[in-house]
């Protein structure tokens, strides 16, 4: 929903101005109004303000003794100057503009039957008549830090009613919202709200709100004083399905539409939690439209790049409930029939909380308003299932469209793409978290899930796999190997196939060397396209088949490279040693195959750099299952060269013959030492270098030397 300056809601109630102040009696009054002597005060008043709230409901207060005594002297005197005619709206103003603070009092409760929401030329007018200092000073007066004729500490909550609604009221002027008298207010009503009970929070609301987006500076005046911290302090009292809640809900947006995040968390991270913790909740009851707005409210604070610092205060709140919440209004808005902006945000809600509770948050109970039972907790994973394989079938499809067929001569359309890559690669997170909960369900006993949902989860994740290859198939025939989009293809294909490495066999092998050539928007050349597919690689050179399919791509020089990047010199990849341990088994299973007819590209372009590289990555290395690993290569490639071919090449000298002396004499010397856990391994590797060492060693004097020195 959004709101214009104006003050009408678009999808929700309009914040009617007509809770105009209305002046009446409660009792029968005679001609004359009575006369008060010092001797006889009135303990009460036959005169109340009544006010309207959000809602309509009548708001009503017994006025102070000073106002009373006002309205009816004044009353007295219109009456007497016009027995048959009630004040008119000159009149009124003539008061407004008295000199005497008990003329305008009277003035201000008179004028407000004549007011209109929506009269803006007749709010100027009283506005213009009033004056701002005397506004200023009945706020003040009402929040104790000042004084008008007449008042006293008694009638503090009327004046501060009082001063707040009609400020309210005139805000509902754009040029008199955006003005600097009223944002100079707005540290004054933070505080008022800090202070005072719930009586006038609906109108400090709507003042705020109406000040803050008036301007392009309001916003950040509003977080300047402390906005945040009083609008997380005070959304926690905020029934259900509020008109406060939305208006604090909109003005929380505000402030994050206005500001990096970044900054907002590091000002307000605790304020910022429990504005999250207690929007979780009404994401799960609200059935209106709110609900969407808390939902985009949840979205932008947890899903943006600067939340991590959020993400783990989250986590350690001593109450995970909140998750649970999210879960249900999630589900709630994937279960009905909505928009398809409303469907992607609740995604990529569901996303990030996978990012902040890990995969198994997919699974669990939840609870929908139309249900009187809990859904079953696998349910939602198959629902968040279901709803990315329809976005990534109708994103990839449109994609398609704007690159191939749609003009892209206009900046929208570039624009449109971006956009929808984005949103097509949340979907593929997502499937790719699902792939991961059902790969560790099918190690463990005693999961939640079920055989036939796990069945069910693979015959989906199938039928989208070959969607997205067709996708790669289009690509590939309109030429384009470059994107981010067609990056996030390889890896949702790479991570399914890891787990099913013979899936869709003969469309990926049709493939392969295209998706091995895909580059990301930022890459020079292709690396994290070999990364995603190198488990499945890893799985199929096992056989004589996936090797002779490797190779007859070109992949096995794919893989060497891929390898050098991520152990060579200083552009050494950190934190992925789990890409190069399938990359070195995957180099090493078409090595040993290489004697069985399988041709592999074994140029000295090739594997002088992958030499140098692994001599390098282990001069300091103590795990015996990096240097084992790597002189096992070493040794399977020196079957293929001799020590006087490699020192002919220009980028191969005595020094890097010198670290494979040095490596391959280590791996030798292992022989009935003590190795690592995996002992199995490791020997077996042994037996590779010492049979290698065997069959080259007189080809290798400098190697024989420090083996036998």
């Amino acid at each position: 929903m959004r709101q214009d300056v104006r003050g009408k809601f678009v999808g929700g109630e309009q914040l009617a101005f007509s809770k105009s102040l209305r002046v009446f009696q409660t009792k029968k009054r005679k001609q004359n109004p009575p006369k008060f002597s010092d001797n006889h005060l009135p303990h009460s008043c036959d005169i109340r303000i009544q006010l309207l709230g959000f809602h309509g409901e009548p708001l009503t207060h017994s006025l102070p003794f000073p106002l009373c005594l006002v309205l009816n002297f004044f009353a007295s005197n219109l009456q007497e100057a016009q027995p048959e005619q009630a004040p008119s709206l000159e009149d009124c103003l003539k008061l407004l503009q008295g000199e005497r603070d008990e003329q305008r009092l009277a003035g201000l409760f008179l004028v407000t039957k004549f007011c209109k929401g929506d009269d803006h030329a007749l709010l100027c007018r009283v506005y213009d008549a009033v004056g701002v200092r005397f506004l200023d000073r009945l706020l003040r007066t009402g929040m104790g830090k000042g004084s008008i004729g007449g008042s006293g500490t008694d009638n503090r909550d009327a004046y501060l009613k009082l001063a707040i609604t009609v400020l309210a009221a005139f805000c509902r002027v754009p040029e008199i919202a955006s003005s600097e008298d009223m944002s100079s207010k707005i540290p004054l009503i933070l505080e008022t709200m800090s202070d005072s009970g719930s009586s006038v929070h609906a109108e400090c609301l709507e003042f705020l709100y109406l000040v803050s987006t008036a301007s392009e500076d309001g916003a950040l005046k509003l977080y300047e004083s402390r906005g945040m911290k009083v609008l997380a302090s005070q959304i926690s009292t905020f029934s259900d399905d509020s008109q406060l809640m939305e208006i604090a809900t909109k003005l929380v947006l505000l402030m994050l539409s206005k500001l990096p995040l970044d900054v907002i968390t590091n000002d307000y991270l605790f304020e910022l939690s429990l504005i999250v913790v207690k929007l979780a909740q009404q994401f799960a009851l609200l059935h209106n439209l709110l609900k969407f707005e808390v939902l985009h409210l949840l979205s932008t604070i947890l899903s943006s790049k600067y939340s991590a610092p959020l993400h783990e205060a989250l986590r350690e709140m001593p109450n995970g409930s909140w998750s649970y919440y999210i879960r249900d209004g999630i589900a709630a808005i994937l279960h009905s029939r909505v928009a398809p902006a409303e469907r992607l945000e609740a995604l990529m809600l569901a996303e990030t909380m996978v990012t902040i509770h890990g995969e198994q948050w997919l699974i669990g109970h939840v609870n929908l308003p139309d249900k009187e039972d809990s859904i079953p907790v696998d349910r939602f994973l198959l629902l968040v299932l279901e709803q990315s394989r329809v976005e990534v079938a109708v994103l990839l499809n449109d994609l398609a469209y704007l690159k191939y067929e749609a003009s892209n001569n206009c900046s929208s359309t570039a624009e449109t793409i971006l956009l929808k890559q984005r949103n097509v690669a949340i979907a593929f997170s997502l499937m790719e978290k699902i792939i991961k909960v059902i790969s560790d369900a099918g190690g463990n006993e005693g999961e939640l899930i079920d055989e036939a949902t796990s069945i069910n989860v693979i015959r989906a994740l199938d039928e989208t796999i070959r969607v997205v290859l067709e996708y790669l198939q289009d690509a590939k025939e309109h030429g384009q190997r470059k994107g981010d989009d067609l990056l996030a293809s390889v890896r949702i294909i790479g991570s399914y196939l890891a787990e099913t490495p013979f899936a869709c066999k003969e469309k990926v092998r049709e493939l392969l060397e295209y998706m091995l050539s895909v580059e990301g928007e930022d890459e020079q050349s292709p690396f994290y396209s070999i990364c995603f597919l190198l488990p499945m690689l890893c799985q199929v050179t096992m056989e004589m088949e996936g090797c002779k399919a490797l190779a007859s791509s070109g992949g096995d020089r794919a893989v060497m490279e891929c390898l050098i990047k991520l152990i060579g010199g200083s552009n050494r990849m950190v934190g992925n040693n789990s890409c190069v341990f399938l990359a070195c088994d995957a180099i090493m299973n078409l090595l040993l195959k290489v004697k069985e007819q399988v041709r592999v590209s074994l140029d000295e372009a090739n594997f002088v750099h992958l030499l140098k590289a692994l001599a390098n990555w282990t001069v300091d290395m103590e795990d015996p299952s990096v240097f084992m690993m790597a002189s096992s290569i070493c040794a399977l490639i020196f079957d293929f060269t001799s020590e006087e071919a490699l020192l002919n090449h220009p980028n191969f000298d005595y020094s890097s013959l010198n670290g494979l002396s040095r490596l391959i004499a280590r791996s030798l010397a292992t022989r009935g030492q003590d190795m690592s856990n995996d002992a199995k391994a490791e020997a077996d590797l042994f037996e590779i270098v010492n049979a290698g060492y065997s069959r080259w060693a007189l080809r290798f004097p400098h190697i024989r030397a420090a083996v036998e020195g």
